[in-house]
């Protein structure tokens, strides 16, 4: 039996495993791919049988696939390894605290040779019916290590069996490091972002095969060559994509995406006793008119797109971010406002890859940047929201004429309190990297982009300072409570976005951010 791609969600939600939606809707979307690309209907039939079914590990070696034509380039990678192109010597732990190891090998700099461009277009082809391991043994003797990126992306899909040995052993022997067996996917990419190893020549070019068979409407994000998105962080986050039309988000997402709420019903505070005073809600004021979003809610949806103050906005969730954030979308200088933000189903280390539903614009969800499609053409930079995380107690306490998100949302469903089970209790489960070793990966801060720069506060040690009669003041920003939780001003009284956030996430994208810790 053939190995093939196998359709892995690791979220561990009950919301998003298991729905036979996602299967039949993968299924649908194979069909598609397979006709426009490959011109075989044995993609959608191996799909379909690796999503049903688990790998059983069987597969033979074999050379003989077809092969599609991937558009490479002789260009100088776009990145640079860091240490003159060898990886970090010591000291630098992973999420867990662990170290991770020294990249000792050569780097390269200049353009792959003619063998490998052979193989890697070999593999691109052939995983979505079997995965040719003849070229992956070959290509884990090139002595490449930048080829490293594109088996820990196939790694993703490949979990298990003799494709996912080979994918491991010529990982290892590129890189000159053991990772293990299981799940090899998320250490061997943790190492890579540490290392900071270029992505090799023409490397979009392989690594959207396999993403587009997964879900085809992401193809206009890999189009754009201009897109300022760094390609190696990318990982699917095992949903498909938000794309259903605007008039039909009433109707659950019947593909297995993380379908956005819009325009919730909202109730009166006195309306929300359905919701436990000690849960946290998400907290945002515009124009004097106050909302809470309860988070389980968030944890099902991950988007709103509401109106508030008589604003449009957008509130993504990044779950495994810990962070909600808020942004303006009506004072845009694009063609079609105000925009409607949804959930690709992407990650870039383990924070949520949002988009643009009307130009399939991609932004940075934790920077608020276009980063591809036309609002990228038109430098489209969306206005932050303060957000305050608190418990419904207190945010009602000291807003008392607050609405909050009906029970149901507006849709007539139930949302369990704790729709996540306790999912990231034990450390992020997609790959971030090294982390930042001045607090631990998912302390929360409280991040704001100030007069001088970005800036965290340690969210524990800011409240009990403030509890304390404290100041918490740092680069020209303070951080006080309205009663409900953290939020922040500068120091001159005027104001500024903040959010709550776990601090390898605030930390990676800030990297250069500077931290009060009391």
């Amino acid at each position: 039996m053939r190995e093939r791609l196998e359709v892995v969600n690791v979220r561990g939600t009950p919301e998003r495993v298991g729905v036979p939606g996602q299967v039949s809707g993968v299924a649908d979307h194979v069909n598609r791919i397979a006709k426009r690309r490959l011109g075989s209907t044995l993609v959608a039939t191996a799909l379909l049988m690796a999503a049903c079914s688990s790998d059983d590990g069987s597969a033979a070696d074999s050379d003989d696939v077809e092969t599609t034509d991937v558009e490479t380039t002789d260009a100088a990678p776009e990145t640079t390894a860091s240490s003159a192109g060898l990886g970090p010597t010591s000291g630098v732990i992973d999420a867990f605290g662990a170290e991770i190891p020294p990249l000792t090998v050569e780097v390269p700099d200049g353009p792959l040779s003619d063998e490998v461009i052979a193989d890697l277009d070999l593999l691109a082809a052939s995983v979505t019916t079997q995965a040719d391991r003849g070229a992956i043994e070959r290509l884990g003797q090139s002595g490449d290590v930048r080829i490293a990126w594109f088996f820990s992306d196939l790694l993703r899909f490949f979990q298990q069996g003799s494709v996912s040995d080979s994918l491991i052993s010529s990982f290892e022997r590129l890189t000159e490091s053991d990772i293990p067996d299981q799940l090899a996917w998320q250490p061997a990419t943790d190492r890579l972002i540490a290392w900071d190893v270029p992505a090799p020549p023409g490397y979009v070019d392989w690594k959207r095969v396999p993403f587009e068979v997964i879900e085809p409407s992401w193809e206009p994000f890999f189009a754009d060559a201009d897109a300022d998105i760094d390609w190696r962080w990318v990982s699917w986050g095992g949903v498909l994509i938000d794309d259903r039309p605007i008039d039909e988000t009433d109707e659950p997402c019947p593909r297995g995406c993380i379908p956005a709420l819009n325009d919730p019903v909202v109730t009166a505070a006195s309306g929300g006793d359905w919701y436990p005073d000690d849960r946290l809600v998400f907290g945002i004021v515009i124009n004097g008119e106050a909302r809470a979003y309860p988070r389980n809610i968030m944890e099902v949806h991950e988007m709103v797109n509401d109106t508030l103050g008589g604003r449009r906005i957008g509130v993504p969730y990044c779950t495994l971010c810990g962070s909600a954030q808020a942004w303006f979308t009506d004072d845009v200088d694009a063609e079609t406002t105000p925009l409607e933000l949804r959930t690709s189903g992407l990650l870039s280390r383990s924070n949520k890859v949002m988009f643009e539903l009307n130009t399939f614009s991609v932004f940075d969800t934790f920077l608020g940047n276009a980063v591809s499609g036309p609002l990228r053409e038109a430098g489209v930079q969306l206005e932050a929201v303060p957000v305050v995380t608190a418990t419904w107690a207190d945010w009602k306490a000291a807003h008392p004429d607050t609405t909050i998100v009906a029970e149901d949302g507006g849709l007539g469903r139930e949302y369990p309190l704790d729709p996540l089970r306790g999912r990231d209790d034990d450390g992020p489960i997609f790959p971030v990297g090294d982390v930042d070793e001045r607090l631990e990966a998912q302390d929360p801060v409280i991040g704001v982009v100030g007069p001088d720069g970005p800036v965290a506060f340690d969210a524990e040690a800011a409240g009990v300072a403030l509890d304390a009669g404290g100041d918490v003041e740092l680069a020209g920003v303070r951080v006080l409570t309205d009663g409900a939780g953290l939020v922040a001003e500068l120091t001159d009284g005027g104001e500024v976005a903040s959010h709550q956030a776990f601090w390898f996430a605030w930390s990676q994208f800030h990297p250069d951010t500077e931290l009060w810790v009391g």
